[in-house]
């Protein structure tokens, strides 16, 4: 698919980040989007920014949908044939995300399957419900977000990241299998896995709001802020509950504002990546030093050491994102 210009794309997360910029870039390039999120504050902000430079003939709509739950995501397919007034579809964005339930062991259960269901069941289920869609077009490409968390499932030694990482694994295997499928069962779509390093988006932000349901920290994040802090160091018995929450606005504002790779940058090569059809998009430097590295020393890739050199290579910290 070299050109977007008259396409019509569905894109998951797109009230912020990634989500905000694939629909910003391919407004601009004549393509209509539809987009859900859990925001219609957010979303509303991205159609804004989109008709501004939207060029013509270019829809955009905004519907409101928890990926992690089929309904929704039927719902929303039903909605994008009646706004955009269409029977098809040709580019499929999965790319909304959450972090949290990083503890099989410690955390909440219903945080660590909230985590895997949005991550995983949002893609799944997107696929599912457009896939018709897909089909009925005369060119397609679905492209399932992953994570350097998808070939490495870690933050390092401290940090514990199961439900996230267990979710972008399944990603990238069930695209990777989809790469076959649709060569032998509908030959005219695409797909691709994204990869991203660190990108400047607010995910670690925005997370907590979908698990908790609140705006503010609660004291159950409180809880589990303070454990982790103390596995790496900080003295948290002499931290306030205003300090903790503090320091955890701070981390979630320096992994946006500090990222190597902006969420605009990271929808071009995603973009580009499509045009190419690439089946394997890796998103930022640090995602191909990382990727080089698992693949030389797969054995040795959870070991205190390998999370040392890999963070004087890419520039990460202990936690994840850089320092």
């Amino acid at each position: 698919m070299k050109d977007f210009s008259g396409k019509i794309a569905v894109i998951t997360g797109g009230g912020t980040g990634m989500g905000r910029e694939l629909a910003r870039q391919l407004v601009a390039e004549g393509c209509s989007v539809a987009m859900c999120d859990l925001s219609e504050a957010n979303m509303a902000e991205t159609a804004r920014l989109c008709r501004q430079e939207a060029a013509q003939g270019a829809k955009v709509t905004t519907h409101l949908a928890d990926v992690s739950i089929e309904e929704h995501i039927n719902r929303f397919q039903g909605e994008v044939a009646a706004d955009q007034e269409t029977d098809k579809i040709h580019l499929l964005f999965n790319n909304a995300g959450i972090g949290g339930g990083g503890s099989f062991v410690n955390s909440p259960r219903a945080e660590w399957e909230k985590t895997f269901n949005v991550c995983w069941g949002g893609v799944y289920y997107g696929c599912r419900a457009f896939l018709p869609m897909l089909r009925r077009a005369d060119e397609a490409h679905i492209v399932n977000t992953s994570s350097v968390n998808g070939f490495w499932a870690s933050l390092g030694p401290q940090t514990a990241h199961t439900a996230y990482s267990a979710a972008k694994f399944a990603v990238k295997g069930f695209t990777e299998a989809l790469v076959n499928d649709l060569r032998l069962n509908a030959p005219h779509i695409k797909c691709s896995v994204v990869m991203p390093g660190h990108i400047g988006t607010d995910i670690a932000i925005n997370s907590r709001k979908v698990l908790t349901g609140e705006d503010e920290i609660n004291a159950e994040s409180l809880a589990a802020a303070r454990r982790q802090m103390a596995r790496m160091g900080v003295a948290v018995d002499q931290l306030t509950d205003a300090q903790i929450t503090a320091l955890i606005d701070e981390q979630g504002r320096r992994f946006r504002d500090d990222a190597p790779t902006t969420a605009a940058q990271a929808a071009r090569i995603m973009l580009d990546g499509v045009k190419a059809e690439t089946w394997r998009i890796l998103v930022g430097e640090d995602a191909h030093r990382m990727d080089e590295m698992v693949r030389a020393d797969p054995i040795h890739a959870y070991e205190p050491g390998f999370f040392e050199r890999m963070a004087g290579d890419t520039g990460w910290r202990l936690g994840g994102g850089r320092s």
